[in-house]
């Protein structure tokens, strides 16, 4: 038995070894880094945020602009100075020319007194500039909104290969703190989060039900929110191990792609991916517990807005991991299904054609769940089907939208932009310009001419819904708060 058991773990070790080796020889084979992937800004961690004030978090992340700026900018070769990277300053996508540059933190203050505090967490390589759409909807509403750019994110990738979810736990305390300084007591506070930013406010809340000295939020709005992640996320830190080589620093990255894009990074650490995964551990370890011990009883209602299609996270996750726990206390979930008009139907996978039921236990539920889809197979116009919690009959409401004859799917990235966005939108509007214009881009060519694959820009970037969502989230903030069941 002891040889059997000896061989077994000899096997492994040389099945490990020669994955790593793959990995290593693989990543070898792409382009070197560039400058952008190697400087590492120097950012408040953890205890240091959970110490400082608003001020002195802005210092510090002007510190890392500054710092990006000396080390990256100021330093590229000529080689490196291309009109489509953000790190050069004669760049038409170079954020520090724009009016303004959404990848630092801001705050958005209501015309008069303060009918209540809104906290932004974006997701994952992005910047705060995902969160101003639906941030400006809750100002309207009188709203003090607080838009943190958390640590690792706006400046270059690299900062990725550093930041821990701890980090951004920190940051989100201090948004909390920030916004209750700034409307004073008696006034409801919301967390907003978009992907990993969704993660976090769950995590928030969670810990502020055992944590006294936290404020407790009065309800979480979700976008496209990191519940759960890819099982290769459990393992990425084993991906880099070969980076420990300065000859295999590549491997400490997934991809390595040119930074055209002025509020998001294209490129992806390995150290990112681990992050996440220890971030969505917490949440889902935290949920069971609660709910095992007292049903998430006093947790507050959430909103969730979710594609049926998604890429990046799991959808599934959202319901068994988060809604099967939630007690009937007012939450709701919002589903975008695809398109089932699309001409591009006979090429999606079968499998999507029942994926919006199949998500979804059969009511009566604890929650109300809403599909958003078209009106019948044929029609481009968009209908919201609900089933509110407790009951088993369904309501359909036309909303008066219609699909986008090219648009299959929405998609994760999707969500929290409108049409109009004049960055990521399908029909860009307004004076702003970034430079680019992501959403209206429909490559036709011959393969291999474009610095990055089409996938990159086929998948959509913009929401049709939107305003459909905004008019849910507002409707939700607004409405009374009820009693759990």
């Amino acid at each position: 038995m002891l040889r059997i058991l000896r061989r077994a773990i000899v096997l492994a070790g040389v099945v490990a070894l020669t994955l790593l080796g793959v990995r290593a020889y693989d990543a070898q084979r792409g382009e070197p880094l560039e400058p952008w992937h190697t400087v590492v800004p120097d950012e408040l961690d953890a205890d240091e945020i959970d110490q400082t004030t608003w001020n002195g978090y802005l210092e510090a992340e002007g510190a890392a602009f500054a710092e990006v700026r000396a080390e990256v900018t100021e330093k590229l070769d000529p080689s490196e100075r291309l009109a489509y990277n953000r790190y050069f300053d004669g760049s038409p996508v170079y954020p520090g020319h724009f009016a303004t540059d959404w990848n630092h933190s801001y705050i958005l203050e209501p015309d008069g007194p303060p009918s209540g505090v809104a906290v932004f967490l974006h997701g994952l390589t992005d910047a705060p500039y995902s969160m101003r759409n639906i941030a400006r909807r809750y100002q309207q509403q009188g709203f003090v909104c607080v838009v943190i750019r958390l640590p690792g994110h706006g400046t270059v990738p690299g900062g990725l290969t550093a930041a821990t979810w701890q980090d951004w736990m920190a940051a989100t305390r201090l948004a909390v703190r920030e916004g209750v300084r700034r409307s004073g007591p008696g006034v409801p506070l919301e967390l907003i989060g978009y992907s990993n930013g969704g993660a976090l406010a769950l995590s928030y809340a969670l810990t502020a039900l055992d944590d006294s000295s936290l404020p407790r939020p009065d309800r979480l709005v979700l976008i496209s929110p990191m519940v759960g992640v890819t099982a290769f996320a459990r393992f990425a830190g084993l991906a880099a191990l070969p980076a420990m080589f300065p000859a295999f620093a590549r491997t400490a990255w997934i991809t390595t792609l040119p930074e055209f894009n002025p509020f998001k990074y294209n490129s992806f650490p390995v150290n990112a991916a681990r992050q996440s995964y220890l971030l969505t551990d917490f949440l889902q370890r935290k949920i069971r517990t609660h709910s095992q011990q007292n049903g998430l009883a006093d947790f507050p209602p959430v909103l969730t807005f979710q594609s049926v299609v998604d890429f990046t996270v799991s959808t599934q996750a959202i319901v068994d991991a988060l809604y099967s726990h939630l007690p009937g206390n007012g939450s709701e979930l919002v589903l975008f299904d695809i398109n089932r008009s699309s001409k591009m139907g006979l090429l999606l996978q079968p499998s999507l054609d029942v994926a919006a039921d199949r998500l979804l236990p059969p009511p009566p539920r604890r929650f109300t769940a809403a599909i958003v889809t078209n009106d019948d197979g044929a029609s481009r116009d968009v209908v919201e089907r609900s089933v509110d919690a407790g009951t088993t009959v369904e309501r359909i409401r036309a909303l008066h939208l219609i699909y986008p004859q090219d648009v299959f799917s929405l998609s994760h990235v999707a969500l929290p932009f409108p049409i109009t966005d004049p960055l990521y939108g399908l029909a860009p509007a307004g004076d702003e310009s970034f430079g680019i214009s992501l959403g209206t881009v429909a490559a036709r060519g011959e393969r291999g001419a474009l610095i990055v694959s089409l996938d990159w820009l086929l998948r959509i970037n913009s929401n049709p819904f939107f305003a459909y969502m905004s008019d849910r989230i507002a409707a939700f903030s607004t409405a009374p708060h009820p009693a759990a069941q």
